[in-house]
Formats: C-alpha cells, structure tokens, sequence
C-alpha cells in the first residue's frame, strides 16, 4: 500500500531512532524553522527528553552538563546560519575534556549556499579544528537506501562520540522546502516505514578499553619494573571526570608503592569513604617551597587526568628532573610542561589494576614511608596554619567560601565549579571529606561562559543536592542560563562571589600596573543581580557573614528552584590574605 510522505521527517525520524536505540537519551533543540524536520523528530520520539532553550550558547551548554553527569552522548539540535555559532563555545570545551555531544545543525540545500540566499552561511564542518568527527548527511530521499544511510549516519556518530574518538561529534543537515509533516513530497511503499525502527544490538563500550590492556603488556611490564626501583614517586590525579573504580585502585597503588597522591580537587579523589592516607590535598603552601624541593624532588612522576590546575604543583614539576609518564584513555597529551617521556594510552582504572597485578604476582616489597612522610608532615603543618588564618580572617575571604561548602553540603551532591579564582581556590583549600561529593567542572578550555547552563544540565541528569560556585563575570556571561531552571523547575544553590570585576587578576603580576588595571583587567560593572534573578524566578539573598551564609545554604537545599547567595568579596584584601598564608607556610615548612 502506498502512502503519502515529507521525505525530510521521514528522513529525520530515521535518524533518531537510530540514535535512541544506541541509548541517547537526552536532546536539547532550540527554536527555528529549518531544523523543524529534526525539532519535530526528537520532539515526537517518546523515548527522548527534549528540553527547549531559546538561547543556543545557554542550550549547549546545558547539553554540556547533561552528557557530563550521565556520561553519554546528548544530541544538540539547531537551525540554520549564525545559531550554528553560538554552540561553539561548548563544543570547544567538549573537545579539550572529551564529552560526548552529537551536534545537528540544519542547513540550507546546497544550491541555496554563496547565493546570498537568507540564513545561509558556510557551516559546512564550521568546527573542524574541535571535533572528532564530521559528516554532512545530504539532502534526504525516500528511499530504503536512504534511509538504512541516515541510520547508519546514526550508528556513526554515536560510536564514534561514546566510543572510538569519544567527544563532540557534528552532523550537518541540509534541508529544502518543504520542511512540515503535512507538506508531502512522496508517495512510498508503507514498509519503508519500518526501515527507520530497525535496531542495533551488541554495542559495548568497554571493549576497546580491554583491547588496549592486552595490547599493552609490555608497555606494563616495563612501567612496573620501573616502578620497583623508584622508591621517590608521585602520583598526580589532575581534573578528570574519574569514577569510583579508579578512586579504589589508585588509593590501593598508592599505598603498595607508598608514594604521595596529590589530588586536584577536580579529580574526585578527596572525597568519599575510601583509605585516603597517601591524599595529599592540602599542598599549595609547602610546594611552593624551593627547601621543601630540595628535600621532596621525587625520581618518578605518574600523571593522571590533566595538568594539575595549582601554579604551585606546575613550578615544582617545571623543577624537577624525574621521569614524568602521563596515563590517558586516548592518548591526550596532557603535558605542558614538556616533561612527559611517554603517554600510556589506557584508562586510568586499567593501568591501576594491571601495574597491581603485576607488583603483586612479584611480591613486590613496600618500601618505607618515609618519602610519602615528607608530604604528609608538610600537610599537618599547612593545615594547621590554615585552620588558624581562615577561622580568624576578619572579612568574608574567598578561600574560606569553600570549606564552607565542603562543611555543609550533604552526602552524596555534586558541585559545578566555575572558572578562574573559585577552581583554584578550590584546589588551594578544598579538604578531604569522606562524603560523596562529584566535582564538575569546564576546566578544558577553562572559559567563563556558560557556566550557569553546564551546572543546570548536571543538576536535573543528576538528581543530586546541586551547588554552583561561581564568580561574578562567569554570572554576567551567562544570565539566559538562569531561564531554563525556571521553565525546568531546577533546584540550584548559586553561591555568588561578587568581587565587581576580574579578580583572577589580582593574583597576575598584571596588578602591579595600576594605570591601567581596574580599567582594562578587572573592569567592575558594579551591577545589581538581585533584580535580574527575581526576574528568572529565582531567590537572592546578600550574605553579611558567614554565619548568616550557613543558615542561608540550608534553607536553599530545600527550595525548589534556584536560590543565588552573594557574597561580596574584596579581591584585593582575598589575594593578599593568599600570599600571606603562603608564606608562612614555606617558613614552617
């Protein structure tokens, strides 16, 4: 029996339900006429939850924040021309940490393009230099070739972003008029309709990670003969999105090899139940120290995840002469300090496990603790002067905001970290905590917009108590942001630290030239949010002490949309109160 169809929605409904049968759940559309094929494919898929955002630099960011708590692919969908843009950000930040995206990007057709037609640009590929793979679709055809080859388009992207080059992948699909359901092109066999529901099965993600173990014997063997004759080693956990099973089997190599862990606080291992003994977390202070280097210079260096975000940890590997090994899933070079003499491309939990196995099977004998000692003396040490300075700071002081946090939020949250001044005061004083708190973070391009989005997206995937921490220019950046916790119902505590500018520059030699300082760097906007939020539905409260912050943070835990507590800070006063603790740490030490 023939019926009559729009080739672009059958088109389109081909390629979604190839992707809802590879397990993408998620897709974030913002409004436009010539992606309607793909709006109204996702849209009527019962098995995708869509959510709409006007803004398309806020929707993908929020897609952002949805792959990075589920870890899975999500699908971005937009029209045609300057909309395509606006995801770019994003996707540059997909690219540097490697989280799956599936970009589709309506198009004009082909003879529409350098024809001065409207809403027309050259988007083919437009971001070449920060995907991992591209393919533009064609125009669509009804026919079962056509169809089977948009499926596979399908299959291809979601291998490819989940699996083979996990990371952002982009689609881009040219479409011509007549674009609604109504609007028939065709007149098909009905089988054809069941072409676009055929399914995929035996996909699974953790083959090629235990492919690569095998094929790495020896690469393994010759790291765990190295690592028997180092008996001064680091293990460096930098920014990574890295799972409880990584957690375990590093804190277990640790303690075999009984070398230090330093831990950002982005790599999730200052947090949860497990034996922490060898974390070191509080080390900004001593590291720093040229006596502390002299007496510390390791002879071996395993890096996990990427380069530490404290300047401190940079200037002491940027020292020393040990032999420095990155370990990455994909081969990432994650080394820019040019130390690195080799990337071990393995998961992180793999080469754990096998260099265990390996020591183990040689009844490997633990060497004294001694070297991890002098880490760990040094820690006791920095704690114990920091405990003294943060307590007694007679202001609101921006490190303090931390372990405030840390100190009251509940088990088992998550916490989006904004960029510049709080990722590094949360590195500076972040403790270790036996709760379960997931770090996330948009370290790999480490830009200020669309902060407020990826923390949206985490919050809903989640389902989790959600804290923002975030600076006053990252707030400013992405407003729009704030619409989609509105129209969501999202629940967001926003801890606002207001220091009216770039406080970042503070602690930049930059803040030795004033005649153009405040102007040109710090740049305050003396803006007033109370009345921006009240406007996105949101709650505000200006905190006045950190008394009245603690009582605040509660009560925000229990609301159901966001609530945003500012707190104003001096960054002067904050950069000052930095260094001070610094130093007294380096003549303790």
């Amino acid at each position: 029996m023939k019926i009559k169809v729009n080739r672009n929605i059958l088109w389109t409904e081909s390629f979604v339900n190839k992707l809802v049968s590879m397990g993408v759940r998620y897709a974030c559309i913002s409004p436009g006429s010539r992606s309607a094929p793909l709006t109204i494919a996702f849209a009527n898929n019962e098995n995708i939850k869509s959510f709409v955002m006007i803004d398309e630099r806020s929707s993908a960011f929020f897609a952002l924040g949805l792959a990075q708590s589920s870890s899975f692919p999500v699908a971005l969908v937009c029209t045609s021309g300057t909309a395509a843009a606006e995801f770019y950000p994003a996707i540059i930040e997909a690219f540097q940490q490697r989280i799956p995206l599936i970009i589709c990007t309506a198009d004009r057709p082909p003879e529409l393009i350098g024809r001065g037609a409207n809403q027309a640009i050259y988007q083919d590929n437009i971001y070449q230099n920060h995907i991992r793979y591209f393919i533009n679709a064609g125009l669509p055809v009804a026919t079962r070739e056509g169809l089977m080859s948009v499926s596979d388009i399908a299959r291809a992207a979601f291998l490819q972003s989940m699996i083979i080059n996990r990371g952002p992948v982009h689609i881009n699909f040219p479409f011509a008029k007549p674009l609604e359901p109504s609007a028939f092109t065709d007149e098909v066999d009905e089988s054809l309709i069941s072409v676009s529901h055929e399914w995929i099965t035996n996909v699974n993600p953790l083959t090629r990670n235990l492919i690569q173990a095998e094929n790495a014997g020896e690469l393994l063997d010759e790291t765990a003969g190295l690592l028997k004759t180092r008996k001064r080693g680091l293990l460096i956990a930098g920014p990574g999105n890295f799972g409880d099973s990584f957690a375990e089997l590093c804190y277990r190599l640790s303690l075999i090899l009984n070398y230090p862990v330093i831990a950002d606080a982005a790599s999730q291992l200052r947090f949860g139940g497990a034996d922490k003994s060898n974390v070191i977390a509080d080390f900004e202070g001593f590291i720093r120290s040229d006596k502390f280097f002299q007496s510390a210079e390791p002879e071996l260096i395993i890096q996990f995840g990427r380069a530490p975000t404290s300047k401190g940890m940079e200037l002491f590997i940027e020292k020393t002469s040990a032999d420095y090994y990155a370990v990455d899933e994909y081969g990432d070079w994650h080394d820019p300090f040019h130390k690195a003499k080799a990337v071990v491309i393995l998961k992180p939990e793999i080469f754990c496990f096998e260099i265990i196995k390996r020591l183990e099977k040689d009844n490997f004998i633990q060497p004294d603790g001694s070297y991890s000692g002098l880490f760990k003396n040094a820690e006791r040490i920095s704690l114990a002067l920091k405990s003294g300075l943060i307590e007694k700071a007679s202001f609101l002081f921006e490190g303090r905001v931390i372990t405030e946090v840390i100190e009251l939020i509940p088990d088992s949250s998550v916490i989006m970290i904004s960029n510049s001044m709080p990722a590094r005061d949360l590195d500076y004083f972040a403790p270790k905590s036996n709760k379960d708190i997931k770090i996330f973070h948009n370290r790999g391009a480490s830009g200020i917009d669309g902060i407020t989005s990826t923390a949206l997206g985490i919050a809903i995937d989640s389902g989790r108590p959600a804290v923002l921490i975030t600076g006053d220019l990252s707030f400013y950046y992405d407003l729009n942001g704030l619409l989609a916790s509105m129209k969501y119902s999202i629940p967001l505590v926003i801890v606002l630290i207001n220091n009216n500018g770039g406080g970042i520059f503070e602690m930049l030699p930059i803040s030795g030239y004033e005649k153009v300082f405040n102007d040109y760097f710090t740049v305050p906007h003396n803006l007033d949010f109370a009345p921006i939020v009240k406007a996105y539905g949101g709650g505000f409260i200006n905190i006045e002490s950190f008394e009245h912050f603690r009582e605040s943070f509660r009560k925000a835990l229990s609301c159901r949309s966001f609530t945003v507590l500012q707190i104003k800070t001096s960054a002067k006063q904050s950069a000052a109160y930095r260094k001070e603790f610094w130093v007294k740490v380096a003549e303790n030490i």
